[in-house]
């Protein structure tokens, strides 16, 4: 996760790309932590690669004096080294775990927020998560086009850099805010309330969340949204499912895109459904293209089955 694959968040920035308004995401003091551990870690490795050094000029000189009876005590300093280094890398290891617990508990205490929020306002809200390149703004584009007579939608828009798809989006017909995450390999509930903030979406809208494109982080990070729908396309292998298979585990929906392509693909759909439902036998799976629109019209249908299933359970 996050403080394992060294995504801490820096340099992450919001903006409304309809106000041109713009700011700046600070890190939370979790993720001040992590720099902070990993400064520790290198400060002791430092450590003790110089006291390493000495010890072998200390070790030399003795041998020089001493000859073959020195060997001994070296061998015994050296297994108190690794002794030591095991000490340490356990130690490191268990921070490490004390602060992801951490990351995700405050992360998930924002997204019940977040959830509480949307829900008061009637607002049903899916967290689009995806390959870098599988489809998810054409997606989105065509989704706006079809469903923008019919209710009210508003987008959060993540990526690492640039505000090209935020401004795709924009042109398309919705108001969006541009999330740049910098350094951040995924989404997080506090980005999203933040973003909330400053979209302002209107009472029984829907709410689509283009995460970063990246199949593992944004699997452990509760955005407070109603749904995680897997944009899976056919240009992707058909075991891509059971490589990432937390995020399959975590969607409500699979979307299999692209599927316009499949007579010019060596793609198996029928193995590619079989590797989804064994990693997650209760999902849904919908096939479209985006691009032709072929299949959309099951996915808005799924959509407003969502949206009737939350007011009827009275989450919206």
């Amino acid at each position: 996760m996050c403080t394992s694959c060294g995504c801490q968040g820096q340099g992450t920035t919001m903006t409304n790309l309809q106000t041109g308004a713009r700011a700046e995401i600070a890190a939370g003091s979790e993720q001040d932590g992590a720099a902070h551990s990993h400064g520790d870690h290198d400060h002791g490795h430092f450590h003790g690669a110089h006291h390493h050094a000495d010890d072998e000029h200390h070790h030399e000189h003795d041998h020089h004096a001493h000859g073959h009876g020195h060997a001994h005590g070296h061998d015994h300093n050296a297994h108190a080294h690794d002794h030591g280094h095991h000490d340490h890398a356990h130690e490191e290891s268990h921070r490490r775990l004390e602060l992801e617990t951490r990351i995700l508990a405050k992360n998930d205490a924002i997204a019940a927020k977040c959830r509480a929020w949307l829900a008061g306002r009637e607002i049903v809200a899916l967290n689009l998560v995806s390959s870098p390149g599988a489809g998810k703004t054409t997606l989105l584009e065509r989704a706006i086009a079809d469903l923008s007579g019919e209710l009210p939608l508003f987008v959060i828009e993540g990526d690492q850099a640039t505000s090209n798809d935020g401004e795709r989006i924009r042109a398309a017909g919705a108001p969006v805010v541009q999330v740049n995450t910098g350094t951040g390999c995924h989404l997080d509930a506090e980005m999203i309330a933040r973003a909330l903030s400053e979209l302002k979406p209107s009472v029984g809208s829907l709410l689509f969340i283009e995460n970063v494109g990246n199949l593992v982080c944004p699997a452990l990070f509760d955005l407070g949204e109603h749904a995680k729908a897997v944009i899976f396309s056919t240009t992707e292998g058909e075991d891509k499912p059971l490589k990432y298979p937390h995020m399959f585990s975590a969607a409500k929906l699979v979307i299999f895109n692209k599927i316009d392509l499949l007579p010019h693909l060596d793609f198996s759909m029928e193995r590619a459904r079989e590797n989804i439902l064994r990693v997650n036998p209760d999902v849904e799976i919908v096939e479209v293209s985006a691009k032709t629109g072929a299949g959309m019209q099951q996915l808005y249908d799924w959509i407003r089955a969502q949206r009737n299933a939350a007011g009827q359970l009275g989450l919206i």
